[in-house]
Parts: C-alpha cells; sequence; structure tokens
C-alpha cells in the first residue's frame, strides 16, 4: 500500500495531477537548490564579493552535474538537511570555483527560495487550470441564464432560481479566488536570502545589492527585509489554495445532491462503468464531485498546518519550518487534483431541464407562496397577505391539490385579485427576480478577464 495517494499508482491520478506531481519531485526539488546556488553565485559575481570568473563557471559547469542521489540521502538523513550535503558535492565537482559556492548564504536560504520556485511553478499550473474552469463555469452560466429550477435552502424547496444563476455563483467564488491568487503572489514567490542569523552579515556592506541582483536572476520579488521566521506570505498562498479547493467542494456537493434519485436535475458525464457499482448495477456515482469534497477537507489541514506552523521561535525555527515541508506540496497536489476533476465533470455535466421542471411543479405552486404574498400585500397589506397566504398553503398540503385552487378557497384572497393574476403569481417561470441580471454581471466580470 502506497504512504499517501500522492504516491498511489492506482489512486495518484484521482487526487492530483502528473503535472503537478513532476513540479515537487525529487528531481525539480534538486534543480530549485542547484538553480538557486547558481543565482547566488550570479548575483556575487555581479557585485564583485566572489570572482566573477568563478560565478560564470559555477553558472556554465553547476546545473550539469550529476549528484550522487544515496550520498545525498545519507547526508540528509545525518545533517537533518540536504544542502550541506549538496554544496559538498557540487563543490568537490567544480574544482577552484566550487570554493566561491553558497558564499555567505544558510541553507533556509537556499531550501526556501528553492520551495519558492516550486510554488511559482505550481501557481503557473493551477492559474491556467483555474482559468480553464472559469471558463467552463461562463459557458454553463450562459446557456442555462434562463433554466428555471428549484433553489433549496435547509435542503427544502424555497424559491425558484435559473440554473444559470447557480453556475454564476460558482463562477464567482472562483473569480475572487482568482484575485486572490494574483494578488498573494508578489507576497509569497520571494527569494530568500538572509545568511546566518538574517542579517548578510557575511557579505558586508554587499549584503543587500547581492540580495537584490539574487532575486532579479531569479525572476522573483525582493524582499524588505529577511523573512526566514516570518511566514506570512506562504501561509498566504496556502490559505488561497484551500479556499479554491473549498469553492470546488461546494460545486462537488451541489451536483452530488442534484444526482439523487430523487432529484435528478444533472449528472456527471457518462461514461462505460464510470461510479458503478460492484454490486448494484443501477448504480451511477458522482466520482468526481467526492473527490472535489474529499479534497477541500484534506486542503482545510495543510491551512491549518500552515497557520500553526507562523509560530516560529525567534531566528531560525525549530521545527515549524519543518511543517511546511508537509503542508505546502500537499495544498498544491490537492488544488491541481481538484481542478483537474471540476474541468473532467462540469465540461461534460448533463443538465436536465425537464426534471428541473417537474421538481418546480412537484410542489403545486408552493414554491412561489411568497410571490402570491407580496402580489397581495398591496391590497391585503404585508402581514395579512402573509397570513392569508400561510393558511392557503396549509390547506393546499393537507389536501395534496394546487395553491391556486386553495388561494380561489379564500375569500379575502379570490376577492383581491383575479384568477388570471393569481395564476401568474402561482407560475414558478414568473419568479426569478434578478438572476439573469446578476448572472450577466458575473459574465461581464468573466469576459474582462
Amino acid at each position: 500500500m502506497a504512504s499517501t495517494m500522492f504516491d498511489s499508482a492506482l489512486y495518484r491520478d484521482v487526487f492530483s495531477t502528473p503535472s503537478m506531481r513532476a513540479v515537487f519531485s525529487d528531481e525539480a526539488q534538486l534543480k530549485a537548490y542547484v538553480q538557486a546556488e547558481v543565482a547566488l553565485a550570479t548575483a556575487q559575481g555581479e557585485t564583485g564579493v566572489i570572482p566573477r570568473e568563478a560565478a560564470e563557471a559555477i553558472a556554465r559547469q553547476a546545473p550539469a552535474i550529476v549528484l550522487d542521489r544515496a550520498q545525498l540521502k545519507r547526508d540528509t538523513e545525518n545533517v537533518g538537511y540536504p544542502i550541506v550535503g549538496l554544496v559538498r558535492q557540487l563543490s568537490e565537482q567544480l574544482g577552484e570555483p566550487g570554493r566561491y559556492l553558497h558564499w555567505g548564504a544558510t541553507t533556509q536560504d537556499i531550501m526556501d527560495t528553492a520551495t519558492v520556485l516550486q510554488l511559482r511553478d505550481a501557481v503557473a499550473l493551477i492559474e491556467a487550470q483555474l482559468a480553464e474552469v472559469m471558463g467552463t463555469l461562463a459557458n454553463l452560466a450562459t446557456l442555462h441564464r434562463d433554466t428555471p429550477m428549484a433553489g433549496r435552502t435547509h435542503l427544502q424547496q424555497a424559491l425558484p432560481i435559473t440554473f444559470g444563476h447557480k453556475a454564476a455563483i460558482w463562477l464567482s467564488a472562483l473569480q475572487r479566488s482568482a484575485e486572490r491568487l494574483e494578488q498573494a503572489k508578489p507576497r509569497a514567490l520571494q527569494a530568500q536570502l538572509g545568511g546566518a542569523a538574517g542579517t548578510l552579515a557575511a557579505l558586508g556592506d554587499r549584503g543587500l545589492d547581492v540580495r537584490a541582483a539574487y532575486a532579479w536572476a531569479l525572476g522573483l520579488a525582493e524582499p524588505d527585509i529577511t523573512w526566514h521566521v516570518a511566514r506570512d506570505g506562504l501561509v498566504e498562498l496556502v490559505q488561497t489554495l484551500a479556499v479554491i479547493c473549498g469553492a470546488l467542494g461546494k460545486i462537488g456537493y451541489d451536483v452530488m445532491i442534484l444526482m439523487a434519485t430523487e432529484i435528478g436535475e444533472v449528472f456527471e458525464p457518462f461514461s462505460s462503468h464510470r461510479g458503478a457499482s460492484s454490486t448494484m448495477p443501477q448504480k451511477r456515482n458522482p466520482i468526481s464531485s467526492e473527490i472535489l469534497l474529499a479534497n477541500a477537507k484534506a486542503s482545510r489541514d495543510a491551512a491549518s498546518l500552515m497557520l500553526d506552523a507562523m509560530v516560529q521561535d525567534l531566528e531560525r525555527a525549530t521545527g515549524p519550518w519543518h511543517c511546511e515541508w508537509l503542508a505546502l506540496p500537499q495544498v498544491c497536489l490537492l488544488t491541481s487534483g481538484s481542478l483537474s476533476q471540476a474541468q473532467f465533470m462540469l465540461s461534460g455535466l448533463i443538465v436536465e431541464p425537464a426534471a428541473m421542471k417537474r421538481n418546480l411543479d412537484s410542489t403545486r405552486g408552493l414554491i412561489v407562496a411568497e410571490a402570491v404574498m407580496m402580489g397581495l400585500a398591496p391590497a391585503l397589506g404585508r402581514q395579512s397577505a402573509h397570513d392569508e397566504v400561510y393558511a392557503a398553503c396549509r390547506d393546499a398540503f393537507e389536501r395534496g391539490d394546487a395553491l391556486l385552487d386553495a388561494l380561489l378557497r379564500r375569500p379575502v384572497i379570490a376577492s383581491a385579485l383575479p384568477r388570471e393574476q393569481l395564476a401568474a403569481l402561482c407560475e414558478p417561470s414568473n419568479y426569478l427576480g434578478t438572476a439573469g441580471a446578476m448572472v450577466d454581471r458575473v459574465l461581464a466580470r468573466q469576459s474582462k478577464r
């Protein structure tokens, strides 16, 4: 049995994606370590901290060096971190220029910067997936802008809405998350360089010049001050990704409920035996939606762990930092997996307008009791209208007939409005409010993206 779902040959593409696993592979991490070391040497060569020739040699040779993975594993287990072993191997193979490798830096400088490089790649993947899902939702909202269905509160029919309105609400949540993600990037994707205690003391008066050149070489933001123990940028990013997972989980939860046998208003895409039961041939289970819900719950744990890890001791953490090594890849893997499942499910979502109408009509007009009340209010007053319609609803429910018939049995109501007007008030498709206008607003915002 695999240690995690992300390692399982059976489940890894259910809960995440190959592209995101590649971002957080050992190969990608080691490449990012070397990239950070090369950028540091390049920056120090440009600022005169180390000989330019040594910096150029490091930049030219280091990326091609083949590392002894087994030895690096032993060194990591012994030291607790991989950078000491990495620098030793690189320095030995670089020869004379290797004397200047890792000059004035500390382990966390390289590891944090490498993590940020990996996160930058992860965010780019997530942004592309997010844009795809939002485009799919925009298509659903456009297509079903005026498709009426029952809106439900507390799992009971409440008032009519449209399926386009529901899809636009899903879309609007992701639009806000896309904005959060864009805003979080400059605060999270910053180069890390502070030296032993964050003061860049080993670099003398050139420390800030080196850090600026280092950040520029990597294409990362330059921080104002060392953030070894100020982790809010990474925490903000993780919370944003967890919010994306949560928004997708809400979509999955809605689809699961709407797929219920008694409702049957939407269905996940059909393919042979997808969502099948080993013993009940009739079953068609909401597989993607279930993963969306599970990933939303799991991402909460990563977000919580990152918040806990914010509380770090003095100038170098004695354990909270390690928590990030668990949480950061996990939330990225979960987010990518959720976006992949959401795109598959939503792009092939089967919408059943006939079932929506059938369910709307199932209460024989009771779902628009508010519309009748508000229609009678000008003639009867709001409270009197409420009481009269409430009594009519009880009567219709007990007799099992239509709300319109019950209304006409109430003399106060029958004398207040003509039958045709009462009948129009009892038609669910006539009571959709500004659902369509709000859909248009969300779609307009999407078109600007």
